[in-house]
This record gives C-alpha cells, structure tokens and sequence, in this order.
C-alpha cells in the first residue's frame, strides 16, 4: 500500500547488551533477571544480541535485507542513570 514501509524494530534489552559500559546502571528489569529462580536458564540480558557494539554490522545487514525503517529503543537506565535527575 501506499506510504507502507518494510522495516524491522527492537527493544533495548532484547538487544543493546554492553549491560555496564558507558555509565549504564541496572534497570529493574536487569535486577529482575539476575535474581536465581525468576528467569528460565538465569538468562540476562547483558549481552544479548549486543547491538550496543555490533551496531554499525546490523545496520549495513538492514541495508542489505532492504529494509526502510528501523525502530529501536535505547535503555533508560543508559540514558537516566540514577533514575532521576536532569538526563
């Protein structure tokens, strides 16, 4: 249709990784998952799909898949970290 855009989407956790580095604290979903019992496997996102460093590879691939939209979320605890305060 008209004004359709094929593109793909992630969401932070799923995919960022790099859980510690450029001043990122732990979210309430990383305290979460690090707590024995609550998460199948004791699976964390701290590395993940490590978008945070492969990011330059998995744009070029999108490039190549033709994709025309990309929709990503970056993790609040990397942008806001202590949670309050100005950003």
């Amino acid at each position: 249709p008209t004004g359709f855009l094929w593109g793909a989407a992630t969401a932070a956790y799923q995919v960022e990784g790099a859980a510690t580095e450029m001043g990122r604290t732990p979210s309430i979903w990383d305290t979460f998952s690090h707590t024995p019992g609550k998460v199948v496997n004791g699976d964390t996102g701290d590395v993940a799909a490590d978008h945070f460093h492969r990011y330059r590879d998995d744009v070029a691939l999108m490039k190549r898949l033709g994709l025309q939209a990309y929709r990503f979320s970056v993790s609040w605890s990397r942008v806001q970290p202590t949670g309050r305060g100005p950003a």
